[in-house]
């Protein structure tokens, strides 16, 4: 095989790419186009033919701007939807060959990455179910300067050596550039220190010498540690006058900038075309290696908590939400071995950590629980990894205000449709005396306006079992479930269906007329029990999930909102609630930050009482 040729074949159509789009970064495709000719010829086992093989090892191009040169290998090595037609039409409409990679658009990508330092993270989340699962295949990771200088990335870079996962190949594309200049302007961090002191294998090679290249990635084969290799490159690699500086990053090369391209690699080829013999070479290799049994029958989860819920309409027990999740979480783990997660350093306060909770650790890799200590962006991230690579409903907790560190993730599962629970506890001001630095206001209305993801507040234990539900085995995509840290009454007296399911629902309906509409959420849906008692013809309405009740058709939502005057009751930010509301309606909600007193005092001063929101109400009404 002629490496060099077959590089510089994978260098051209991703300039060319870039150039027809008008759009696109040719310096990591022309600097790392030699890594990635020895790394997907010689080293990755996986099967055109088969994307998804189950025993494929995993690839994350976490410095994702440069799929371009994914996109060339994969035409290359044969996938049979890659064609010279998709190349063209590079980050285009209904193309797929998008902008940065994405999970369920490019057959062959196992991960959508784009923000930096996410695809390293989460090839720690992969590489740990691989060893959960054993099996004994790689995940390798492409990772840029810029990817190691997030946070998110060194906080994951800490647990792989902690746990040990030499199974897993960092790719360091180390060219000491970024978009404003060298990298020395901004970091003096030795990162050959920084992963040996987190219990990695370094290795060093020449990024463009083919030889030194290959001979680094045998020896990080058979290490006993998670490897980053160091490859030295050149962003822009060929270019006659951009090669290593910036300017080559993020903008097309230009017709002048690729003619002379072509001089210095001397390839006298057209746009788009690779000779012959070249492109056998590559067809070649993408033929070496194959799956050998079926695609893996996809996941079920299968559990019931009527005996649970059953124990609590009769009991009616007042517990905290969290509390209820931790009884029910544990009852999953008891039914199914494909759930597991951990906690941020908070399992004694999220209550997450259950009687059946075993720490996963090396050199067994058995158990069901994580500590990822405090750590909530790489915990999601990693989730992310643990779901995408399948097998597996992975759950993560913190406290809901902490999950302002890990929204980037968030994000990110719900494009990628991944089926994973993020539990957050201590669910509004009263958390209490932690004051309004643990207080979520916004949290709720935040989370609700990212697309593809499922919040969940629970007024009771009933309405957890249900949302765990809905969660864990039935919704496609992230799901939040918010819970409280102080007791609540159980409000549902049957549970004869899944009514968190529609979303929202008429708990308790007006004896007569209804008079008024009271929505709430969460602890505040006991709140509007009590304020039904004091309003003739109030009906109360629970709504544990806006996004459930979105889907539902428009004459169930209008039977459960009537045409009476809404008052919608949530102890969080009123923003998002108008859609559901009129003029005659009213939103009783908190929109500043909260305050350091007991919680009972807080509700108190925000007015959250019954007998607060009856004479709001009633002054409301007079004025309408």
């Amino acid at each position: 095989m002629n490496l060099k040729q077959m590089a510089n074949a994978a260098r051209m159509l991703s300039v060319e790419m870039i150039e027809r789009a008008k759009s696109g970064h040719p310096g990591v495709a022309l600097g790392m186009a030699d890594v990635m000719t020895v790394l997907w010829t010689k080293f990755i086992h996986f099967d055109i033919q088969n994307p998804t093989w189950e025993n494929r090892d995993r690839f994350v191009f976490s410095n994702g701007h440069g799929s371009s040169l994914l996109y060339s290998v994969f035409y290359l090595l044969g996938f049979p939807k890659m064609t010279l037609e998709q190349l063209k039409k590079f980050r285009q409409l209904g193309s797929i060959t998008p902008g940065h990679p994405e999970l369920n658009t490019t057959p062959g990508v196992d991960f959508s990455a784009g923000p930096l330092g996410q695809g390293v993270a989460s090839s720690v989340g992969m590489a740990l179910a691989a060893k959960i699962q054993k099996k004994t295949h790689k995940v390798y990771c492409s990772v840029g300067d810029g990817c190691l200088m997030e946070g998110v990335a060194q906080e994951a870079i800490a647990l792989a050596g902690l746990w040990k996962l030499n199974n897993l190949i960092v790719l360091w594309d180390d060219n000491k550039i970024t978009i404003d200049g060298s990298t020395n302007i901004s970091s003096g961090t030795n990162m050959k220190m920084r992963f040996e002191a987190d219990g990695w294998r370094v290795f060093e090679c020449d990024g463009h010498d083919f030889d030194a290249i290959e001979k680094a990635l045998n020896e990080a084969q058979n290490s006993d540690q998670p490897v980053l290799i160091d490859c030295k490159t050149i962003i822009g690699f060929g270019a006659p006058t951009k090669a290593g500086t910036p300017s080559c990053h993020g903008a097309p090369l230009g017709a002048e900038e690729i003619a002379g391209l072509r001089q210095r690699l001397n390839w006298p080829y057209p746009a788009f075309e690779v000779p012959e013999d070249i492109l056998s070479d590559w067809r070649q290799a993408g033929r070496r290696t194959n799956s050998i049994e079926a695609k893996k029958t996809p996941l079920k989860i299968n559990f019931s908590l009527k005996k649970l819920m059953s124990k609590w309409v009769v009991e009616k027990p007042e517990m905290a939400t969290r509390k209820a999740g931790q009884q029910i979480l544990e009852s999953i783990l008891r039914q199914c071995p494909e759930v597991l997660g951990g906690s941020a350093d908070l399992g004694g306060s999220n209550l997450t950590k259950t009687a059946l909770s075993k720490e996963i650790m090396p050199p067994t890799y058995e158990g069901n629980y994580l500590n990822y200590g405090i750590r909530e962006h790489a915990m999601a991230a990693i989730t992310n990894g643990l779901a995408a690579y399948g097998g597996f409903v992975p759950y993560a907790s913190t406290f809901f205000v902490f999950s302002d560190y890990l929204r980037p993730s968030v994000r990110l599962a719900a494009l990628m449709k991944l089926r994973e629970v993020f539990i957050f506890t201590h669910d509004s001001v009263a958390v209490g005396e932690d004051g309004p630095t643990h207080q979520p206001i916004e949290h709720l209305a935040s989370f609700r306006a990212m697309p593809g993801v499922h919040v969940f507040r629970p007024a009771d234990g009933i309405e957890v079992a249900e949302s765990y539900q809905l969660a864990f085995s039935k919704i496609k995509g992230p799901s939040i479930i918010a819970l409280s840290r102080q007791n609540l009454p159980t409000v549902r007296s049957e549970i004869k269906e899944n009514l968190t399911a529609k979303g929202g629902y008429v708990l308790r309906e007006a004896k007569g007329k209804r008079r008024i509409t009271l929505i709430a959420t969460g602890s505040e849906v006991s709140l509007a029990l009590q304020i039904a008692d004091k309003i003739p013809n109030c009906a109360v309405v629970s709504m544990p999930c806006l996004e459930l009740f979105s889907t539902q058709s428009l004459d169930y939502q209008k039977k459960v909102l009537g045409i009476a005057p809404r008052i919608v009751i949530e102890m969080a930010a009123s923003f998002g609630w108008e859609k559901w509301i009129d003029e005659k309606g009213l939103v009783i909600g908190i929109d500043s930050f909260g305050a350091s007193a007991p919680g009972d005092k807080l509700a108190q001063y925000f007015g959250f009482t019954g007998t607060n929101i009856v004479k709001k109400i009633l002054a409301e009404q007079k004025k309408k």
